[in-house]
């Protein structure tokens, strides 16, 4: 029997690759640590352009050590399929730690794990988070208990980082981020709604809600068969 630490990264198309991708570096630079990307029968799956085949079968795999679910536009599919929200529950039972990135909160969401629980997400998301009974997060990462999110994609190397310090210490966090000269240092200060200038801010929150305005009712209709809603909450984006 394998006494590798099991990471499970159950994706769908329409993920953010970058979701996934980032953190997946940093993982598989763990010693003794297997990462499994997995999707529903295995089936290949599209993101941002990029095809991934050779998945592993999500509906073959019952336990790992630490859950990472990616977000992405096709979350709003991801969390309508029975079986894909199914096995996410599944995996959650025997998770030492349950995390995501970006929108991958709001599916972690609506397989009622985040139920008064601290969670991020990509900005423009975040909101919806409160349809699912959590509380939404502005930090780039935020522990609650044994879940970890982190917000939107980018977010995802630093909650990498966070989880590898969590788990293995920070040590072994550093020395992984100096040997992937993980430095940032980018040449405007706008990756976030408080430091954009308006203009800028004011032209993303208008392309944004409407991409999400456009999947009100799905994601009404989600949270209305969510099992720990008590009440309907009323969102402005």
């Amino acid at each position: 029997m394998s006494n590798k630490m099991t990471i499970v990264m159950p994706v769908y198309n329409g993920v953010t690759q970058l979701d996934f991708t980032g953190p997946h570096q940093f993982f598989s630079q763990l010693p003794d640590v297997e990462v499994i990307v997995a999707s529903v029968d295995g089936q290949s799956v599209t993101a941002d352009g990029l095809h991934f085949a050779s998945l592993a079968d999500l509906m073959q795999l019952e336990h790992c050590d630490i859950l990472c679910v990616p977000g992405g536009i096709g979350c709003v599919e991801a969390m309508q399929a029975p079986r894909y929200i199914r096995a996410v529950k599944t995996l959650a039972q025997s998770a030492q730690y349950i995390t995501s990135v970006c929108s991958g909160s709001l599916i972690l969401g609506a397989a009622g794990l985040l139920v008064d629980k601290r969670a991020a997400c990509h900005w423009s998301w975040r909101p919806l988070l409160s349809l699912f009974g959590a509380i939404p997060d502005s930090s780039r990462v935020i522990k609650d208990g044994n879940i970890i999110t982190g917000g939107g994609v980018t977010a995802g190397i630093d909650f990498a980082l966070t989880v590898i310090a969590e788990v293995y210490g920070e040590e072994t966090a550093q020395d992984i981020q100096l040997s992937l000269e993980y430095a940032p240092s980018p040449p405007f200060n706008a990756g976030r709604p408080e430091t954009a200038p308006t203009a800028i801010r004011e032209v993303a929150e208008q392309r944004m809600a409407a991409g999400i305005n456009s999947r009100r009712a799905v994601f009404e209709q989600i949270a209305q068969a969510f099992p720990n809603r008590i009440k309907k909450m009323s969102l402005n984006f």
